[in-house]
């Protein structure tokens, strides 16, 4: 296609623009003047399939799903060789969950550029999410054929292997895939997980790696924090959490197992109350939080505010055991506890 270059860095300099005018209007009439230049070049240009594939592009980005379905399709029509379009439309169609129209779209991709790696790793993930585990690894097999080299193909095989439950050779894969891609953050996190799942220290070493490639991870940090905590490794917990908190300030699981172990193991009751209120001023439906603040307490012997955090706990998660043993412990003191 002669526009096809002259298109792409336009729609790169149109989205530039567009995020400039957001910027001075408000966003009010962004999408739309930019909208509306598209349209221009489709009057201009009705047989040249890049304008129509830039404003589906344009409308899923406005989660216009059937908009951008639409002109999918009319791009399809205009120029039916290229796979890529295909592989657009079904990708639009995994995003929305329509899985038989995304693998009929991967599979004419295939059909249509039999050398296509991409095309056969979408449609692996397609069978994958359906536990169709063998089609899936039949695909994926096909596409390492095409491409050995390609440590993302390792990397599916590993969550094919895991989801069908074959952890061993999920690891394998897995491993092989940041041999042959040694950036690849979702492969140094999987590897974590299962690793920790055994018990193995090696889950630290992966975290790692994980944070290697994207230093400022929370699910990074968070993931080795947990692993240290429930493996007596306190000072390392309580440093994670501790960045993760200024990485993410709002995010509440790092004060409240922060609180945990200064509750659980270190004793230090106002400390952990302080940060279990930190906990609930990020997220103020968060029960557990509620029951352990009711805990530090019910150690001070104050026993009303213990009432009323379980309480708390109780009124957000009717299920909480830990809650209701709680009011319990302060029936037998003396306390009338009538829960709502």
């Amino acid at each position: 296609m002669e526009h096809r270059i002259t298109v792409i860095v336009c729609l790169a300099a149109l989205f530039s623009a567009c995020n400039g005018t957001e910027q001075e209007n408000g966003g009010e009439g962004a999408a739309e003047g930019s909208l509306a230049w598209i349209e221009q070049r489709i009057v201009e240009h009705p047989g040249e399939a890049d304008y129509f594939a830039m404003r589906a592009r344009y409308y899923e980005a406005l989660d216009s799903a059937r908009l951008a379905e639409d002109d999918w399709r009319r791009t399809i029509a205009l120029d039916s060789s290229d796979a890529h379009w295909r592989i657009a439309l079904g990708d639009l169609y995994f995003r929305k969950l329509r899985l038989a129209d995304a693998e009929q779209r991967f599979q004419e991709a295939i059909a249509l550029s039999d050398t296509f790696t991409e095309a056969r790793s979408k449609l692996s993930e397609v069978y994958l999410v359906q536990s169709r585990f063998k089609e899936a690894m039949i695909v994926a097999n096909d596409a390492l054929r095409l491409d050995p080299l390609d440590g993302s193909l390792y990397n599916l095989k590993g969550w094919i292997h895991r989801q069908a439950g074959d952890t061993d050779l999920a690891i394998s894969s897995y491993q092989t895939a940041i041999e042959r891609a040694p950036d690849l953050y979702d492969a140094y996190i999987s590897l974590g997980m299962l690793h920790a799942a055994r018990n193995n220290d090696l889950a630290l070493d992966y975290y790692d790696g994980a944070l290697s490639v994207r230093p400022n991870s929370v699910e990074a940090h968070y993931n080795k924090a947990m692993y240290a905590q429930e493996h007596g490794r306190d000072s390392l917990a309580l440093a994670l959490y501790a960045r993760i908190k200024e990485i993410d300030p709002g995010y509440p699981a790092p004060y409240y197992n922060t609180g945990y172990i200064l509750l659980e193991h270190e004793k230090r009751v106002a400390d952990a109350r302080r940060e279990f209120n930190l906990a609930i001023e990020r997220m103020p439906d968060y029960a557990q939080a509620y029951y352990s603040r009711g805990v530090t307490y019910e150690l001070e012997n104050k026993l009303d505010s213990a009432l009323e955090d379980y309480k708390l706990a109780i009124g957000l998660s009717p299920q909480h055991t830990e809650a209701a043993l709680g009011l319990s412990r302060l029936e037998k003191r003396g306390l009338k506890v009538k829960v709502r």
